[in-house]
């Protein structure tokens, strides 16, 4: 039989998608700085990480459901899941800001993704579609799990695996996700550029060096 692996918060999918660097600082070194992002998204999260369940127009809709893939070893949480009446799960993440300013990130999308493969594992059910809640305009996006976000999310699986088992921090990206990110201060990715970029000039320069 294989051996067990350890299994990968979907979380970290989101976080490996936006950056590398920034998944490996969380997961691999457990580091966490808030901002004003991650606290409005703590706050957007407050009702639906109370599990519970409501039933609306024969719709029954789960709150923090547990999620799991044994195939891809894969675990987390669902913020919501609503079923239809037929039993289709239908998963739902909750972002702040809004629809029509918030970028629409493939990272988001991943996330959900995972999610829904997570729901066809434990359910036996297709998920063909979930949604973002963009909680500061109360609208939805809908996004279809589509079979390229499905084959990305079974890629980024196994390159978080990779890179937690190499042990080593990717190079910071130093650009415009920078600005967004609560870990800005402890990446450092503007020093960090400055002082590799003397050696890049170099090699450039002397490549035979």
């Amino acid at each position: 039989m294989p051996e067990p692996v350890e299994p990968i918060p979907i979380a970290a999918l989101q976080h490996w998608c936006y950056c590398p660097r920034q998944c490996l600082l969380i997961h691999a070194e457990q580091a966490f700085a808030e901002n004003v992002h991650t606290l409005r998204g703590q706050a957007v999260h407050e009702r639906v990480d109370q599990a519970g369940m409501d039933l609306r127009a024969g719709v029954r809709s789960a709150r923090a459901v547990p999620l799991w893939c044994d195939r891809l070893g894969l675990v987390g949480k669902a913020d919501v899941v609503e079923f239809s009446p037929a039993g289709t799960p239908y998963p739902v993440e909750y972002k702040h800001g809004r629809k029509g300013r918030a970028a629409k990130g493939l990272h988001d999308h991943l996330q959900l993704a995972a999610q829904a493969l997570c729901l066809e594992e434990m359910t036996g059910q297709a998920v063909p579609l979930g949604a973002i809640y963009h909680a500061s305009s109360h609208r939805r996006r809908e996004v279809v799990i589509s079979a390229e976000l499905r084959v990305l999310v079974e890629h980024s699986v196994l390159a978080i695996r990779a890179a937690l088992a190499a042990a080593m921090l990717p190079e910071p990206a130093n650009d415009s996700r920078c600005r967004e990110c609560s870990l800005i201060d402890l990446c450092q990715p503007a020093p960090l550029a400055a002082r590799r970029a003397p050696a890049s000039a170099r090699r450039a320069a002397f490549p035979d060096g």
